[in-house]
C-alpha cells in the first residue's frame, strides 16, 4: 500500500494510536534541543552545510514526534509526519512546508545531494519556523491539560 494520507499511513502500521507519554515528550524535546544547538555551534561552510541542515532537521523531526505523543500517536515514518500535520493537526501549508524539506534531506541522506551554505541557511531558517510553530502547539497543549 502507497502512504498517500493519514489513512495510508494508520493502514500500513507507520502510524498508530498510543497513550500519551510525559517522560517519551520530555526526553524527544530534550533530543530535539541539542541538535538545534549542535546545528548552531558549527560554522556554516562548504563542508558544514549538509551536517548542519540535517542537525537542524532531525531537530524539528524530534520536535514533531514529541507533538505526534502528545496527540497520542506514534509514527514510524518521515512521511506520514506531512500527513500528521495536514490531517490531524489541520495544518495544510504546513504539512507541505515539512514535505519539501523532507525531501531534501532525503536527497542529501541518500543521494549524496550537496547543500550550498546559502540553501542550508534559508533551509534552516524554514526548519527553525516550523519548529517553534510545534514547540508553540506543545506548550498550548501542555497548558490545556
Amino acid at each position: 500500500m502507497k502512504i498517500t494520507d493519514w489513512k495510508s499511513c494508520k493502514g500500513t502500521l507507520t502510524a498508530k494510536i498510543i497513550a500519551p507519554d510525559g517522560g517519551l515528550i520530555k526526553s524527544l524535546l530534550e533530543t530535539s534541543k541539542e541538535k538545534m544547538l549542535s546545528s548552531e555551534m558549527l560554522k556554516m561552510s562548504r563542508v558544514t552545510a549538509a551536517s548542519k541542515f540535517t542537525l537542524a532537521y532531525d531537530s524539528l523531526r524530534e520536535a514533531l514526534e514529541a507533538l505526534a505523543v502528545r496527540k497520542g500517536y506514534k509514527i514510524y515514518n518521515h512521511e506520514c509526519y506531512t500527513y500528521f500535520l495536514k490531517e490531524i493537526m489541520n495544518e495544510s501549508s504546513k504539512g507541505d512546508d515539512f514535505d519539501s524539506i523532507r525531501k531534501v534531506r532525503n536527497a542529501v541522506n541518500y543521494y549524496g545531494k550537496k547543500l550550498s551554505p546559502e540553501k542550508s541557511e534559508n533551509l534552516i531558517k524554514r526548519i527553525n519556523t516550523l519548529r517553534d510553530f510545534v514547540l508553540e502547539l506543545l506548550n498550548k497543549g501542555a497548558k490545556q491539560k
